[in-house]
């Protein structure tokens, strides 16, 4: 239901300036104001990063976007809402240490495939200040915090719900890639706002029908949707992650065709059928378990580096030599929890302790006992008992779905959030920008 670390980046390196490979084009900052946000402000050096950004990634394929002064307000909305989430997370006391923004950092400039000073050497070429990037990098982080706490403060899914959306992909495991164009509309809208969004939303599908304009271009030409500028690209979806209002409709289509538009919660919306699979095919999962036991030797103030690596080698000489594993373990190991039972940690897949203590385990032999080696808990034996395939399917499948109800009720109520939160805020336009009182409607035919 969150964003990953990936996730984030590629947010970043969208708004940012940032791409891999960076954009090569060189940019002079300006100081004009382009949007005050409540106390922040949007520089017009920013919206102008931003914009090329977006140019170059639909470098020979302009003629999708639309004209220069739409695509600056669309781009400048979303600086709007990122400035405004991050007051908002701030304001309820959701920090990033630099510590944290320094490794998302270092994970930026490994992904654009050079080092830290190699990314402050091409931040300088394109006219970015080293500081400006690490404010936007840490409002970003901020933001998906955010929305995590939101997630996790006013989503749930229930058992019966996961009950209810398996019995459905068990009967039917079919998923559809979609696509979307929303034309929004405020909450109350008065009759001649409607009746605006109706001629809007009337005037796309009529362009699309006429084969004037495919529906990603349309999507990012019109759309107010946030991922407008991906085409209004919504991945694929199973059954319950489809709006009550087109789920029994969308079973009814090719892939290709357009449904709508319909009225929804936040306005009138066109939905593309892109794709069709069946989400049953080979979707059987197993995972290789191990049972195993460990002795653990701390380090610690009382026994520093050397003397818990000098007990870990004295007990295995000692196992190795005849001593029962087990009998060490309750007799020696340092970690209470399984020293009780003999240093036993039950069944476990390689990753629950950790990649270095996984790699040991599956590299030994049933019953056999590896060399010393060190974790951050301290320096370790351990004993491979046994290993299993054990089928996770149904638990995989479960997890999944929880994950994708989730997601869907973050997506609806997230985005009813951030209008309230840009309806509540107060926001200008600085007089003189491009993005000023700009709107595209299709005309009517």
């Amino acid at each position: 239901m969150t964003k990953t670390l990936p996730a984030i980046l590629a947010t970043l390196l969208a708004f940012s300036g940032v791409s891999a490979p960076v954009v090569a084009q060189q940019l002079q900052p300006l100081d004009r104001i382009a949007a005050i946000v409540d106390e922040d402000v949007v520089l017009q050096s920013e919206l102008q990063r931003a914009v090329n950004n977006i140019k170059s990634q639909y470098a020979g394929r302009e003629v999708q976007l639309p004209p220069d002064a739409v695509l600056e307000r669309q781009v400048l909305e979303r600086l709007v809402l990122v400035k405004l989430q991050a007051a908002r997370a701030e304001g309820s006391g959701i920090r990033v240490s630099d510590q944290e923004l320094n490794q998302a950092i270092g994970s930026i400039a490994q992904q654009n495939g050079t080092s830290l000073e190699g990314l402050r050497q091409r931040l300088a070429q394109d006219g970015i200040s080293f500081e400006d990037f690490r404010k936007s990098v840490r409002e970003e982080i901020i933001v998906q915090r955010l929305r995590q706490s939101f997630a996790q403060s006013r989503i749930s899914v229930s058992e019966g719900e996961v009950d209810a959306a398996l019995a459905q992909q068990n009967a039917g495991g079919t998923q559809y890639h979609l696509a979307h164009i929303l034309v929004a509309l405020p909450e109350g809208a008065t009759a001649e706002q409607i009746s605006t969004g109706q001629s809007k939303v009337d005037g796309i599908k009529n362009l699309l029908d006429k084969g004037e304009l495919d529906f990603s271009a349309a999507a990012v030409r019109y759309s107010d949707s946030p991922n407008a500028l991906e085409g209004g690209d919504l991945g694929w979806r199973s059954a319950d992650e489809i709006p009550n209002a087109f789920a029994n409709q969308i079973k009814t289509l090719k892939p290709g065709d357009v449904l709508g538009p319909i009225r929804g919660p936040s306005g009138f919306q066109l939905l593309k059928l892109v794709e069709v699979r069946d989400s049953n095919a080979g979707d059987t999962r197993t995972v290789t378990e191990f049972h195993a036991r460990h002795i653990l030797a701390r380090v610690t103030e009382q026994q520093d580096e050397a003397a818990a690596k000098a007990k870990i080698e004295t007990l295995r000489a000692r196992i190795v030599g005849g001593a029962d594993f087990q009998a060490v373990a309750k007799e020696s190991s340092d970690d209470a929890n399984s020293r009780g039972q003999g240093g036993d940690l039950g069944w476990f897949p390689a990753d629950a302790f950790g990649p270095d203590f996984g790699q040991q385990v599956e590299s030994l032999a049933d019953n056999g006992v590896s060399q010393p080696f060190r974790t951050d808990a301290g320096w370790h034996i351990v004993q491979r008992v046994a290993s299993r395939q054990t089928d996770v399917t149904d638990d995989n499948k479960r997890a999944q779905i929880r994950e994708t109800i989730g997601r869907r009720k973050l997506e609806d109520e997230y985005n009813r959030f951030l209008q309230e939160l840009r309806g509540e805020a107060y926001v200008s336009f600085r007089s003189g920008d491009r993005a000023e009182n700009t709107a595209e409607t299709p005309q009517q035919p």
